[in-house]
């Protein structure tokens, strides 16, 4: 026997071990994937498919608006309601919107008479604008006014802190634009400073409790005794441990933001994808809304699971490093 070969064969053995632990990780990789593909799909699909539901049984779906207009003949009052009897059946509709859409054409605005494609690129900065806008405001002050709440030792000042927040909760979005309205604020920014002050309350809410618990913990407790400085406390220990809870706040707060959007661009007067809607709704035009819709399902979803995979990944460090 030649032992000679033990050290080859040692190391093809490493080899093929190491080797067949890759391929098991890509596998679980690419099932994992699919996995979030897939309810990424279900869930657009069915947003989709819902808001056309709801359009076709609201009422006065059969009567356009133009078709009341005395000077149109009945010959273009008869193509009016030819048009939409077209879209009379949600499920024939909804099938040829997503083979239009496999195709890169989102149809064409019953309303406007435009591309909805096109609409939807000169609606889409404002929107942005004041959606991104909102976030960064509102997470900053939230959280801001979370840890003033928590790191303070006396009741009156935590109170002082979370004051203006629980007086915020208590305001529609509507009646919040409305107050900004009054004030004279107008465009994007104001959009997305009442964006911001949705949010705000919310997001001091939860982040109240959940720093409330990581502070709680026994370690941080004895840390804070021994006299530790209170921004390492809160940069080694309760942000790690608070990561996986505030990120997933954070994807349930794009959903918040995006439905708060629809009424601030309303009453403020911004050109965006909220005011497209409401338009879209008032006008029953279903192409617009449907598209708008599914576009909003994927990007709320899309957060989401964003969200969750950010968390479960915090939350391995966090346990690798404890």
């Amino acid at each position: 026997m030649n032992f000679d070969t033990i050290p080859d064969l040692t190391e093809k053995g490493r080899r093929l071990n190491s080797g067949g632990r890759l391929a098991d990780l890509l596998l679980k990789s690419m099932i994992r994937a699919l996995h979030l593909v897939r309810r990424l799909a279900a869930t657009a699909l069915l947003g989709g498919l819902l808001c056309a539901v709801l359009v076709r049984l609201a009422p006065g779906f059969e009567v356009d608006e133009e078709q009341l207009d005395a000077r149109r003949s009945e010959e273009s009052r008869q193509r009016l309601r030819d048009a939409r009897k077209v879209n009379g059946d949600v499920l024939a509709f909804y099938g040829r919107f997503l083979k239009r859409c496999a195709q890169g054409d989102l149809g064409e605005s019953s309303l406007f008479h435009k591309p909805v494609a096109e609409l939807l690129r000169e609606r889409a900065i404002p929107t942005a604008f004041g959606v991104l806008t909102g976030l960064g405001v509102g997470w900053m002050a939230g959280l801001a006014m979370a840890l003033a709440a928590v790191r303070t030792r006396w009741r009156l000042a935590a109170a002082g802190a979370v004051a203006p927040a629980a007086l915020l909760q208590c305001l529609p979005a509507a009646v919040t634009a409305l107050l900004l309205f009054c004030l004279g604020a107008r465009g994007a920014l104001a959009s997305g400073l009442a964006v911001a002050l949705a949010l705000c309350p919310r997001i001091v809410y939860f982040a109240l409790n959940i720093l409330r618990e990581a502070y709680q913990t026994a370690h941080v407790q004895a840390a804070r005794a021994r006299g530790v400085r209170a921004r390492w406390i809160l940069a080694r220990h309760v942000l790690p441990a608070c990561g996986p809870q505030l990120l997933s706040l954070a994807g349930v707060s794009v959903s918040l933001a995006l439905s708060a959007t629809i009424p601030m661009e309303m009453v403020l007067d911004v050109p965006g994808l909220g005011q497209l809607a409401w338009q879209a709704a008032l006008g029953r035009d279903l192409p617009l809304l449907v598209t708008i819709t599914f576009l909003m399902s994927l990007a709320v979803t899309a957060a989401n699971l964003l969200a969750d995979l950010s968390g479960a990944r915090v939350h391995r460090d966090a346990a690798g490093a404890a």
